[in-house]
């Protein structure tokens, strides 16, 4: 379901009223991206499941006290979603790795499909670490949630203008670390399978 931020401001103001329908309709229309990025920060599913769930309970009770004041209500919303992971991570010290939110969007694969899916998260789970908290942070509100830059902004407290700069970084330094993860992968490759080629030809 798609809505539009006039849209999403009109049913804020009925849920505000008391309208439990509105209220519902902001639930199925944030629920899975706000899952998706609890669900790559935490490390299990059944964890992300009850902080997604506490996080629209916080939603419902700090709703009277929203006010828009030019900010996206997503944006809001996000805040709430990252102060609650905030607050997790910290009492359990662990987090998630890729794959834990690969296997929930990929759950109809076969086993060729995830063994390409895994090697390829690897990889990409190797260059996040390289990455800044905050990078990894913007990175995941961006892609994993689908965030604007100013709802990953106002979600982080940070300006538009540095989410973007956090973002531009983060790409970069995935995108170096990969080639080179890549180029390393290729010339293990190419040791392999050169061997037994010239053994062939020689015999």
């Amino acid at each position: 379901m798609t809505i539009d931020d006039a849209a999403i401001e009109r049913l804020v103001a009925e849920a505000q009223a008391g309208d439990a329908w509105a209220f519902g309709l902001i639930f199925d229309h944030y629920h899975e991206a706000v899952h998706r990025f609890i669900a790559s920060r935490v490390q299990r599913p059944s964890d992300a499941e009850d902080l997604t769930q506490l996080v629209f309970v916080k939603v419902l009770e700090a709703l009277p006290r929203y006010e828009s004041r030019g900010v996206p209500f997503g944006g809001w919303l996000f805040r709430l979603a990252r102060n609650a992971v905030i607050d997790f991570v910290r009492t359990r010290r662990d987090h998630a790795d890729l794959e834990t939110v690969a296997e929930q969007a990929q759950g109809g694969a076969g086993p060729d499909d995830m063994v390409i899916v895994r090697q390829e998260l690897d990889a990409v789970e190797a260059a996040l670490t390289t990455l800044t908290d905050e990078q990894r942070e913007t990175i995941a509100l961006r892609f994993f949630s689908g965030l604007s830059a100013r709802e990953a902004a106002e979600a982080m407290g940070k300006q538009e203008g540095t989410v973007r700069g956090l973002q531009f970084r983060a790409i970069a330094a995935l995108r170096r670390e990969l080639e080179i993860n890549e180029r390393e992968t290729a010339l293990r490759t190419d040791g392999r399978t050169a061997r037994p080629v010239r053994a062939t030809n020689d015999g």
